[in-house]
């Protein structure tokens, strides 16, 4: 079993420096997987509204025989459930699907500009944090000035952010924001599924130089640069292999040519124009 280290989130909760994706993992077969995933040492679990697969999460975290204090489970509020009140219904229905006591990280998944509630939406994530529903609060897919208004109309800066996030779009002035205000990076889609990130020839050269693979050089990138990858698998070998990450460094030098391949968002998601209901 992997020993995935930890850090600190801004309001004193522990946050693991990597974490299991269970988005499509649904049914018995994806309890397995996450099942699994637990057994080979990771803690953190990110799930949301929108996988419709809370009750699955739910499940994995009972029959892992790991106590409850040792996991993390992550969801978040989809736009349909923006608002003050409909927030704090909305991670209610959560607990009830997950089958827990309580949410260890609850998000927002996405701001939806047009809509205009994603401030009232934190007013009621704080006031569902106090009444004990949840431990920690944050947000995803939150731009500088997002998170800026957030702070402002509330004191609360999010303890996490979880944006698109890999070689190809390393979010350098996201992250340094985040840096400067004390919010952790979190990043989806770490890998940039269905691209060939894992066939450029650095990853390729600075695999065999660490002699790990080139998943492992990205995962470890992502480490390095002070945020936290959800990796997708429900392959449990592939999943040992994304949490061992931690017995090699790269350079500075080597996590500079990592970032060189820079090229911009792969899905066209950004968060002045995507929405999700």
């Amino acid at each position: 079993m992997t020993a995935i280290p930890t850090v600190t989130l801004n309001d004193g909760a522990w946050f693991p420096e990597l974490g299991l994706g269970t988005y499509n993992l649904r049914g018995e077969e994806g309890i397995a997987a996450m099942v699994a995933a637990i057994e080979s040492g990771y803690r953190l679990l990110d799930t949301a509204v929108n996988y419709e697969n809370e009750c699955e999460v739910g499940e994995a975290v009972r029959r892992s025989g790991v106590p409850r204090d040792e996991l993390l489970v992550t969801s978040k509020i989809p736009g349909r459930h923006h608002g003050r009140e409909e927030a704090i219904d909305s991670i209610k229905g959560s607990l009830d699907a997950l089958g827990l006591d309580r949410i260890d990280l609850q998000l927002i998944h996405w701001p939806n500009p047009s809509v205009g509630k994603y401030v009232e939406t934190w007013k009621g994530m704080i006031e569902a944090q106090q009444q004990g529903l949840v431990r920690s609060i944050g947000v995803s897919n939150f731009t500088e000035d997002m998170l800026t208004e957030l702070i402002g109309e509330t004191g609360v800066a999010p303890t996490v952010n979880q944006v698109e996030l890999h070689p190809y779009f390393p979010q350098g002035a996201l992250r340094a924001f985040h840096e400067a205000h004390g919010i952790r990076t979190e990043s989806w889609s770490p890998l940039a599924r269905r691209s060939e990130l894992l066939m450029e020839q650095i990853l390729r050269e600075l695999a065999t130089v660490h002699d790990v693979t080139p998943t492992q050089v990205v995962l470890r990138w992502h480490t390095q640069l002070g945020s936290t990858p959800i990796p997708k698998s429900s392959d449990p070998d592939r999943q040992r292999e994304n949490a061992d990450i931690f017995g090699f460094t790269l350079t500075d030098d080597q996590v500079a040519a990592v970032s060189a391949l820079e090229r911009g968002r792969l899905w066209d998601a950004d968060p002045l124009t995507h929405e999700e209901m």
